[in-house]
């Protein structure tokens, strides 16, 4: 299994200025870009911790799922929460050569926790040996950062702040965890995985 983020999260949609504020960094200096550039840079450092641990995207964009195979031919776990829109289905032989799936064939059984791809009707065609499924969908909370739930937002403000902080000193910290505060804030959002990530 493989996923692919096939969008970044743009720039504009990054709360750069509230970090800015809740570092209580000023504003109107000539370095002003360079201080926008790291904070950015520190957020999508957050982000992709914070996703990391809880299994949810927080801002929507697209993602592409390959599969050598469906966990189950009648449901499919997807490795994203919360999963909008699911676009498309591919079956691709060892050649790379595409076959759509039919929409009417599958629909999104979503949730908060394990969204599922479930076949309608007869079960998923099979993957062609040697060959690979890929399911494109978008996943996130919204495209802006006030659709991101506060304990979230809050998460990642608290942990790019701690990048920021700690920027000088890389490497002096215990790299296993996160500051308390932080964790505190995700532990509700954490996904309890069964069955290691399989069809239920």
């Amino acid at each position: 299994m493989m996923l692919i983020e096939l969008n970044p999260v743009p720039d504009v949609a990054l709360p750069v200025a509230a970090l800015k504020s809740h570092l209580r960094l000023g504003s109107g200096f000539p370095e002003d870009g360079m201080q926008d550039a790291l904070a950015a840079g520190y957020l999508r450092a957050a982000i992709a911790v914070v996703e990391g641990r809880i299994g949810k995207a927080l801002l929507m964009r697209r993602f592409r799922l390959v599969l050598d195979y469906w966990r189950s031919d009648r449901a499919q776990a997807l490795p994203l929460a919360p999963v909008g829109t699911v676009h498309s289905v591919l079956l691709r032989d060892r050649d790379g050569d595409a076959s759509p799936l039919d929409p009417e064939r599958y629909s999104l059984r979503p949730d908060g926790q394990r969204p599922h791809l479930v076949s309608v009707g007869a079960a998923f065609p099979q993957v062609p040996m040697d060959g690979q499924a890929e399911i494109e969908f978008d996943a996130g909370f919204g495209p802006e950062w006030s659709d991101v739930p506060p304990d979230l937002a809050q998460a990642v403000l608290l942990l790019s702040a701690e990048y920021y902080e700690m920027r000088h000193e890389a490497g002096q910290r215990d790299a296993a965890g996160l500051p308390l505060a932080v964790q505190a804030l995700l532990e509700r959002w954490r996904t309890v995985r069964v069955l290691g990530g399989g069809a239920r």
